[in-house]
């Protein structure tokens, strides 16, 4: 399985059957990612390998320990090595190809965004809208 970030500077490879996802909907990640809940898994080190673009990664990290790894291109988040593991955790979303994993588990629903509920009368649309008048019709 291949990975990377948006503009495509930082590249990675995951070796082996790749685990299930989890969603992560604290508002640390919702912070990091500008979305409802971070997607991502974990794989062992030795199944992880960096192919280019380790130089464009920035990291921050907040005193009580929270990091976070991004290309200082594009701003995407990347993955990281967790602290004290034999483990990298690995964005869901810069993966390519065919993922034959699924959300496995939703962890910090207690603190997920009110706004994330579903509805049944939510328009769901296969494709983005049309034009700027359509997008007004959503809103």
């Amino acid at each position: 399985m291949n990975g990377e970030c948006l503009c495509g500077e930082v590249r990675f490879e995951v070796d082996g059957a790749l685990p299930n996802l989890y969603q992560c909907h604290c508002s640390l990640c919702r912070r990091a990612t500008g979305s409802a809940a971070n997607a991502a898994t974990f794989v062992q080190r030795e199944h992880f390998r960096w192919v280019s673009g380790q130089e464009r990664i920035r990291s921050f990290q907040k005193p009580g320990g929270y990091r976070t790894d991004f290309c200082s291109v594009c701003g995407s988040p990347v993955p990281n090595a967790l602290r004290g593991t034999e483990m990298f955790w690995v964005p869901a979303g810069l993966l390519t190809g065919l993922v034959a994993s699924k959300i496995s588990a939703h962890l910090h629903l207690a603190s997920a965004a009110a706004w994330e509920q579903e509805s049944d009368d939510c328009v769901r649309l296969e494709g983005g809208p049309e034009s700027l008048e359509s997008l007004k019709q959503l809103l």
